[in-house]
């Protein structure tokens, strides 16, 4: 974090709000983010309030995660008026809008939470110790983080499928009251831009006849970058590139934890062999809109591409880390798996005949029960919170954008 113990960011909140005003706002949002994952589902929240004029809305980094390398940089990139954490906790809001949990009981105001990525479906990493092992939660669903002091911490809580309302009333019973299956605001962006895929194709640079591979790996040792670290040289030295384009995604966690420079030495082989690596923030949708096959474990950039009818073909998959019944579970269930002792061209080929459209729709289904409606749901809960009348006009679900020119090349 860049911001001195002593920094203040004068802004249209808190006492000296009237003070520099233009356009008095009667409501003021705090939109709150742990890492860069999180501010990347914010990214696709917050524009749903920020165009209305009785709206003021602020960015801070809560310091409560391991994975805050670059997060500042990244809400400043946003064009957001910031505000360090210490100014945060010390200034009441309207609303307090946050994807992921951690700290947030410090803040003055109602808490709406909404999820970072295809919902609840792993295991919290067991933590090392000499104590007796016992169950672990369900990432998202984590009852100490809802739970502090005796108060249900969020006002609002945000899930994307009614069976995530059975898992929080295991997990959570006291915070069920306040929880709501409000859809999947990325999964409605992602098939909004399936009419525009030979756009994103083209911007990729995939050819005429070409197929697009697209590489996938969540963050952890158990990750499919954790398992096989030479993944990416692997899989640009085998696939030929006349008849193969590749692109590559790894959990923006991985370049927060290690750093953008180490990222971008270790991938330098197989970006020399034409790799293209998309940047943490955005991209990684357009390409997989645009992919015929996807390499991935189980993170939820695998279970988004099987909804939006791209085969994913899984180069790892830990069974101990995946909660069962849940939608990354049932893509371990059907997904093939690679062999790595065997050519990976022909499985990648191989993969599209493991899938049907009625697979692809269960994907889908599982993953949200309120397909296309995340934005008006959302919406209307964020106006409900801040005692304000919601806008006639209904939101637009916006297709993702284009993939930017993206990270360099190696010499």
């Amino acid at each position: 974090m860049n911001f001195s113990v002593d920094a203040w960011v004068p802004g249209p909140f808190g006492l000296d709000a009237p003070k520099g005003s233009t356009v008095r706002a009667r409501r003021t949002v705090l939109a709150v983010a742990h890492h860069v994952t999180a501010a990347t589902r914010l990214a696709d929240v917050m524009p749903l309030l920020e165009t209305d004029l009785r709206v003021a809305v602020a960015y801070t980094a809560a310091p409560a995660s391991v994975f805050t390398g670059g997060l500042d940089r990244h809400l400043r990139d946003l064009g957001g008026l910031v505000v360090p954490w210490r100014q945060a906790v010390g200034t009441r809001w309207d609303l307090v809008v946050a994807a992921s949990h951690g700290m947030l009981e410090n803040l003055h105001g109602p808490v709406m939470t909404v999820l970072h990525g295809a919902g609840p479906g792993k295991l919290l990493p067991r933590l090392r110790g000499a104590g007796p092992a016992a169950a672990r939660p369900v990432t998202g669903l984590i009852r100490e983080r809802l739970v502090v002091a005796g108060r249900v911490v969020p006002s609002s809580i945000v899930l994307a499928h009614d069976r995530h309302l059975e898992m929080l009333e295991r997990e959570c019973p006291e915070a069920r009251p306040v929880a709501f299956a409000g859809g999947d605001p990325c999964l409605d962006r992602l098939v909004a831009s399936l009419p525009y895929r030979e756009r994103y194709r083209r911007a990729l640079g995939v050819r005429p006849g070409q197929r697009l591979v697209f590489v996938s790996s969540t963050w952890n040792g158990d990750s499919l970058l954790g398992r096989r670290p030479d993944l990416l040289l692997r899989v640009a030295a085998e696939l030929p590139r006349d008849r193969y384009r590749i692109v590559a995604a790894l959990h923006p966690h991985v370049w927060a934890y290690h750093g953008k420079r180490q990222v971008m030495a270790w991938t330098a082989d197989c970006r020399r062999l034409g790799v293209r690596l998309f940047p943490p923030e955005e991209g990684w949708r357009a390409g997989l809109v645009a992919a015929d096959v996807l390499l991935g474990d189980h993170g939820s950039v695998g279970c988004y591409g099987a909804a939006i009818g791209v085969p994913v073909l899984l180069g790892t998959f830990p069974e101990d880390a995946v909660a069962p019944g849940t939608h990354v579970a049932g893509l371990g269930a059907i997904a093939p798996r690679v062999d790595w002792d065997r050519p990976l061209a022909p499985q990648l080929e191989d993969a599209a005949h493991s899938y049907s459209g009625r697979v692809h729709a269960a994907m889908r289904g599982a993953i949200s029960s309120r397909p296309g409606e995340a934005a008006r749901l959302i919406r209307e809960e964020m106006y409900r919170l801040l005692r304000l009348p919601d806008r006639e006009r209904p939101p637009l679900v916006e297709p993702v954008p284009l993939p930017a020119p993206g990270l360099p090349r190696a010499a």
